[in-house]
């Protein structure tokens, strides 16, 4: 009895949670088209969310290429299909692995960030200082960090996909005696308009559901050290189960697209 009470009220307060999260949204897409807008506060929140995240990134899209590729090659030298490398490479990079792995890398660090930052400015009272003083917090904070996070991430992802192919190029340039050149020749020629759209697409989506998920966790942080650690992480589980499911929809919907 006592269990089933409690899976109950733990499924309740998962779809409050979902409700709150989406009046949190509509109130954002309120927010975002009204005046006044602030262009410096977002032209920062890129600059730090961008170059923070930058090395991280390009750390993770290197190793992801040299290991995709060096766990590959075997099995196409075994069917002797090593020359389809590049195209195999390319395309799982920039269709699914990349933006997926990036992804995830970003909401460990821009969510959890978020999530940390307005926690211990609603714990110290800042926000509520600044609705006191008739600013409106909403707009300066989530508006910003948000938008930021939408138009940062899909260069994130392309820099990433970037690096991981060139990881790739160096593994074929030392095991396999491919040049940089051919390497590449061959991943342009592989890659299509319906390769590079939808991965394009969902990563706008990627980043909107990463500064999304951090800025409510924040911004509606509990009282307290622990709530701002609660608010971290939960950022982090949230915005990573966002993913795939965003993931999900923007694979199935390409797919019926592009069929037609």
């Amino acid at each position: 009895m006592a269990i089933s009470l409690k899976i109950s009220q733990n499924i309740k307060s998962f779809f409050l949670e979902i409700g709150e999260l989406s009046f949190f949204a509509i109130r954002f897409f309120k927010e975002a088209f009204t005046k006044p807008f602030e262009f410096k506060e977002l032209l920062r929140q890129c600059y730090n969310m961008g170059n923070r995240s930058i090395l991280l990134v390009g750390v993770t899209g290197f190793i992801l290429g040299l290991v995709f590729t060096l766990q590959s090659r075997p099995t196409l030298l075994e069917f002797g299909a090593v020359a389809w490398m590049p195209s195999m490479v390319s395309i799982s990079i920039v269709r699914e692995i990349g933006p997926v792995i990036i992804a995830l890398i970003c909401a460990g660090k821009i969510s959890s960030g978020i999530g940390a930052e307005l926690g211990s400015m609603r714990v110290t009272e800042q926000i509520d200082a600044m609705e006191v003083s008739g600013t409106n917090p909403f707009k300066y904070l989530v508006v910003t960090r948000v938008v930021a996070a939408t138009l940062m991430l899909p260069l994130l992802i392309v820099f990433g996909d970037t690096i991981a192919l060139i990881g790739s190029a160096l593994i074929e340039y030392l095991k396999g005696e491919v040049s940089f050149l051919l390497y590449f020749n061959k991943v342009v020629k592989a890659l299509k308009f319906s390769d590079v759209l939808p991965a394009t697409a969902k990563s706008f989506f990627f980043g909107f559901a990463i500064g999304l998920v951090g800025s409510f966790k924040g911004y509606y942080c509990k009282k307290g050290t622990m709530g701002v650690g609660e608010a971290s992480n939960s950022a982090v589980v949230y915005a990573s189960m966002l993913l795939f499911i965003i993931d999900f929809i923007a694979v199935f919907v390409s797919d019926i697209f592009f069929e037609i």
